[in-house]
């Protein structure tokens, strides 16, 4: 089993930086892929970047690439997104996800076998 715990959402307003961290506990951190999905009001729960074992390669929907970056300390068992230039409609609650496969490609909620609780993201106009 992982545990996931998200950290750091928050309002901000539209142009604002904002940090969100996912601190890993339970198993080796640097054996999965990890991964942050949002889901916004009403909305399906979506891809936003994802990022392979040793943090050498990433991915990244393109609604946020140029934008957001996402990066892992696996001495800390910690993987981020800096989110910068956010926009309204980045609000969402934003969950990391983490999966045994070595594929980090992978976009589908179905393709993450462990999630956290989320945190909540606002960002004002």
């Amino acid at each position: 089993q992982v545990q996931l715990v998200e950290s750091g959402g928050g309002l901000v307003q539209a142009g604002d930086s904002l940090r969100l961290s996912c601190a890993a506990s339970g198993r080796t951190f640097s054996d999965f892929a990890m991964a942050w999905f949002r889901q916004g009001p009403g909305k399906e729960r979506m891809f936003v970047a994802s990022i392979n074992r040793s943090g050498g390669s990433t991915y990244y929907a393109d609604s946020v690439k140029g934008r957001f970056t996402i990066s892992r300390d696996n001495a800390k068992s910690t993987v981020y997104l800096q989110m910068n230039s956010l926009k309204p409609e980045d609000t969402a609650v934003y969950y990391c996800a983490a999966t045994g496969s070595g594929n980090y490609y992978m976009t589908s909620t179905f393709g993450y076998q462990y999630w956290g609780q989320g945190t909540q993201v606002t960002v004002s106009s």
